[in-house]
């Protein structure tokens, strides 16, 4: 459902466009006739800002649930930007996470996003996810979080996996998950090897391979290109 600021949305996506650094595509040719989900790292906002600019094909993005929704985007934004700035200095930054809130309802309800949640909404994500896959749109998906993988990529939450299982059951079909390093410096979003879900594999070992492939592919791609 498109926010009720959709005629101011165009304009900001303009800008944002305008005042962005223009990313390329490397790897495109990987991408079969299907949809797929692209999973990548998120590069701060470098990640969702170029892949909602220039990620291939039609797609949508998984984003965090709370940032839709005006009540809960002051705390989600605060604790997860800027809670670790030096104490002087917080009281700006709790501000700024009201003075964004309508701004960020704006952005995030009307760009093609699927809002990502940590309790039994997340049924709503998976639904709303196979539905994009269904009409022949790529989802993109982000998901680290904090815990080193290595020097370039963080350990993925690996319950992203999980919207495969009910895909194969609405589709019959496995979907393919391809690996995409986005790299700032560089301006480029590069696609790699992809690794298609196995519905005959337990879910437990299938979720640690899949997230070991998309992990290890991103660093693989990261090191084959000039020092950034």
């Amino acid at each position: 459902m498109k926010g009720k600021c959709g005629a101011l949305y165009p304009a900001i996506k303009w800008v944002v466009k305008l005042f962005s650094p223009k990313f390329t595509v490397e790897g495109a040719e990987v991408l079969p006739e299907e949809s797929v989900i692209l999973v990548g790292n998120h590069a701060q906002m470098y990640g969702p800002i170029a892949c909602e600019l220039y990620a291939p094909g039609s797609h949508y993005i998984w984003c965090a649930g709370e940032m839709m929704h005006l009540k809960d985007v002051p705390d989600y934004a605060y604790q997860d930007f800027w809670s670790e700035k030096p104490k002087y200095i917080r009281w700006f930054y709790r501000l700024l996470s009201y003075i964004i809130a309508p701004l960020s309802v704006c952005v995030f309800t009307n760009a093609n996003t699927i809002g990502v949640y940590h309790d039994n909404r997340i049924l709503t994500t998976f639904k709303q996810t196979v539905q994009h896959l269904q009409e022949g749109h790529n989802v993109v998906i982000f998901p680290e979080h904090d815990a080193d993988h290595n020097h370039i990529v963080c350990e993925f939450q690996d319950r992203f996996v999980d919207v495969a299982k009910l895909y194969y059951k609405r589709t019959g079909k496995a979907p393919l998950f391809v690996p995409m390093y986005v790299a700032p410096g560089l301006k480029k979003l590069c696609l790699g090897e992809g690794v298609r879900y196995d519905p005959d594999m337990p879910m437990e070992q299938q979720r640690r391979q899949i997230c070991t492939h998309l992990m290890d592919q991103i660093t693989r791609l990261a090191c084959a290109l000039p020092p950034h």
